[in-house]
């Protein structure tokens, strides 16, 4: 009797699993509609898993809405000194363009090295093999272009004009492997300046070469490079780039500083030329026994 039970168990136990098998290889198979213990099941599991994951949603939706708020708050705080730090930034330009303004008059001087005028222009042309040393932009002669204006973007100094047609001009940009392009620049330090020439680009780092720079001078990474006006041509204060490293050239006499800039060479679509209004002649330099035009 033991024995039939036994058997019986067994019997029942396969019949199971051979029925568990079939309902799963039943329900695995492709079907238009579900029959109503699956409908019942799954409704049912989907109406638990809605009834867990809303509130689950609202929690954790209202700790990110805590740390979005505390986010802003840290983010309002900091643009509110920059915006205090902006206005009295402004007053104090206006204080000096007052005492700059005050102070010309007193000396009846009406122009400065940072006065110019200028000019937009598009750029309709490049070539592929000069790409890093010319760009060609359409406003020439009948604009007023002269040779040897500097051209910008928004960022900062790009060039300079080299050669005006008609109705476009050739700009060579700072980029270009090109030993007589020097431009006269001055790194703005906090306590004093320091006066060098833009002449040469590296490559590799892309980065400008400010060279001619005495060796005892100060120089600091991240301090400004503008235009010095210095040139008789380019007028002061136009953007060139920032200091990124500082090294004694290869005669191991003066100082170079390689210089980020602010501009990008290589996508170019609209410039602004830069008509100087200076009349006066060019500054001359005699510090070598000689007059130098700069």
């Amino acid at each position: 009797m033991p024995q039939f039970f036994l058997n019986k168990r067994l019997i029942i136990l396969l019949v199971s699993i051979i029925v568990l098998v079939a309902l799963i290889g039943f329900s695995l198979r492709e079907r238009e509609k579900l029959s109503w213990p699956e409908q019942f099941v799954k409704d049912t599991t989907g109406w638990v898993q809605s009834l867990v994951s809303k509130p689950a949603n609202y929690i954790g939706g209202f700790f990110e809405n805590l740390q979005d708020l505390q986010n802003t708050y840290n983010e309002n705080k900091e643009l509110k000194s920059r915006v205090e730090k902006i206005a009295s930034l402004e007053a104090e330009v206006q204080a000096l363009k007052k005492d700059n303004s005050e102070l010309r008059d007193i000396l009846g001087e009406k122009e400065t090295l940072r006065d110019y005028e200028t000019q937009p222009a598009t750029v309709i042309g490049r070539n592929p093999d000069r790409w890093h040393e010319m760009i060609i932009i359409d406003k020439g002669n009948l604009k007023g272009i002269k040779k040897n204006m500097a051209v910008i973007t928004a960022n900062g100094l790009i060039g300079k004009v080299k050669s005006v047609n008609q109705f476009s001009s050739t700009v060579q940009l700072l980029s270009a492997m090109d030993p007589k392009n020097r431009i006269s620049a001055v790194i703005q330090g906090k306590d004093s300046n320091v006066y060098g020439f833009v002449q040469g680009f590296d490559d590799k780092q892309k980065l400008l070469q400010i060279k001619s720079i005495p060796s005892g001078a100060k120089i600091e990474k991240g301090q400004t490079v503008t235009t010095s006006g210095l040139g008789g041509v380019f007028p002061g204060g136009l953007m060139i780039g920032k200091v990124v490293d500082v090294k004694t050239d290869q005669y191991g006499l003066n100082q170079m500083a390689l210089v980020k800039p602010g501009a990008d060479f290589y996508d170019v679509q609209n410039v602004i030329i830069i008509k100087r209004s200076m009349t006066q002649p060019a500054k001359k330099d005699i510090s070598n026994g000689k007059e130098e035009e700069l």
